[in-house]
């Protein structure tokens, strides 16, 4: 296995590259059986506020402030803990952060993609 940050769509099959399976959304993706899902952990205290969701609606135009308000709203309290937490899963070990978004370039895991390489 190689070390690094993927992303990928949660309803596409494991893959051994995968590593630690991990899914970042608040709610559960619909029409996916949980043990089908195969994860390692659903952190979803690193996923967007609700509020934050509902505003961006995955609009191509909004994204670069997306991640601007995004990346604010990971400076709390207990979005900050859970990337912490995931940063130390990350550690030298490929994680693969999960959506149910069908355009993984701008989702909230892209984001936290590059933030999690940042710090490696």
């Amino acid at each position: 296995m190689s070390t690094g940050i993927r992303v990928r769509r949660v309803y596409d099959a494991p893959s051994p590259e995968d590593g630690a399976r991990v899914l970042v959304d608040r709610v559960w993706p619909r029409g996916l059986r949980k043990d089908a899902a195969r994860l390692d952990e659903w952190a979803k205290d690193v996923a967007p506020s609700t509020e934050l969701r509902t505003w961006y609606h995955h609009d191509p135009a909004k994204f670069d402030e997306f991640r601007h308000r995004y990346t604010a709203e990971l400076e709390q309290p207990g979005p900050r803990e859970a990337l912490s937490k995931l940063r130390a899963l990350a550690d030298g070990k490929p994680v693969t952060l999960l959506t149910a978004t069908k355009d993984l370039d701008l989702s909230q895991a892209a984001v936290l993609a590059g933030l999690l390489r940042e710090t490696r």
